[in-house]
């Protein structure tokens, strides 16, 4: 009878030892289970993937994120989107990017083919969100790989009205250095340039003739155009050289002894003859303002007065009258900046000389 007891207490152990390695055995594959399901949200999954990307472009390394899979672009992709095959890839450096902070995942859903990924995140302070595109790229090892399926770049298109030189972000760009076109660029063509999104991207003019406070975009959107148009104005020193320019043009104009000094704004007509010489001065010198006109400048109609001595011989009688009078004007005028950046200024109408 003992050893048939013993025997059942033996069987007994057995079972509950078999029961607890049956419970650690499932306690550990859910464990391992956890774990790995947290490894593939962390590491391996889309969004994964896409917060590496982010965090790339949020520490600055413009030229790693370039290198994550499908975000670099062909010309014939950027056509095939609609957007132009030409547009400059200086914007895709360090120096260009502003700060990206607080980036969260706020959602990934299953697509045709891929998977939805939405971010919410602070571009230099301004909130947005953006839905990348990704899909399978094979397989490295047991985990998946992942890639862009649309190209997280896109073009700002840059119209820039009043100077060649600017600055996006604090890096500085020449027009005619970055478009397709070169110094035959024309002024007024929207200069198309590749950004990364999400990025804020912000133009400041700061030359001798212009300036401009930044004004940004919010790029949140891949291989999208978002256009840009900035307006220049000219700089206290600009409007100090031309109406410095413009009073020594109205002076030299004085110094011709007639009645209609040529290719000037001022003059007098008279029925009789002149029995002395016109002597001109200016007696108030026109305040110049410059307004743009295009992607030019001009100087629109201000007044000013000159003033003429001159005596008059009489055709009737052969009397000599003496005329000292002032003679009310308007002045106006055209600036081109030529391509070495110096400006010509042209006082009234185009057939008129060159005030310098």
């Amino acid at each position: 009878m003992d050893g048939v007891e013993s025997s059942a207490r033996k069987r007994a152990r057995v079972g509950v030892d078999l029961t607890i390695l049956a419970l650690v055995g499932i306690v550990l594959i859910a464990a391992l289970g956890a774990g790995g399901a947290v490894l593939y949200k962390d590491y391996y999954s889309p969004s994964a993937f896409v917060t590496r990307y982010l965090d790339l472009l949020s520490s600055g390394r413009a030229a790693d994120a370039l290198r994550v899979p499908g975000v670099a672009v062909d010309r014939e992709t950027l056509d095939d989107a609609g957007l132009s095959p030409t547009a400059s890839e200086a914007l895709l450096r360090h120096a260009a990017l502003a700060p990206l902070t607080d980036v969260r995942i706020e959602s990934e859903k299953a697509v045709d083919d891929g998977f939805a990924v939405t971010v919410g995140y602070s571009a230099s302070g301004h909130p947005g969100t953006t839905t990348f595109t990704v899909t399978q790229d094979g397989w490295e090892g047991v985990a998946p790989r992942w890639r862009f399926d649309d190209s997280p770049l896109a073009v700002v298109d840059l119209t820039l009205r009043g100077a060649d030189q600017f600055s996006v972000n604090g890096f500085a760009v020449d027009r005619r250095q970055v478009s397709a076109a070169g110094m035959d660029a024309a002024p007024l063509d929207p200069l198309p340039l590749l950004v990364f999104t999400p990025g804020l991207y912000a133009v400041t003019v700061d030359t001798a003739i212009s300036e401009s406070s930044g004004i940004g975009v919010l790029a949140d959107t891949p291989l999208a155009t978002t256009p840009l148009d900035v307006q220049t104005t000219p700089t206290e020193e600009f409007l100090s050289v031309v109406q410095e320019r413009v009073e020594e043009y109205l002076t030299s104009c004085t110094s011709q002894e007639v009645l209609q000094p040529t290719a000037c704004p001022f003059g007098m007509e008279v029925k009789n003859r002149i029995a002395t010489l016109p002597a001109w001065s200016i007696v108030t010198q026109p305040t110049v303002t410059v307004e743009p006109d295009g992607s030019q400048w001009q100087i629109p109609p201000t007044d000013a007065v000159a003033h003429v001595e001159v005596e008059i011989r009489s055709l009737f009688d052969g009397s000599i009258q003496t005329v000292s009078e002032d003679v009310p004007f308007q002045v106006n005028g055209t600036i081109v900046i030529l391509a070495d950046g110096t400006a010509s200024i042209r006082v009234g109408s185009p057939e008129d000389g060159p005030a310098g």
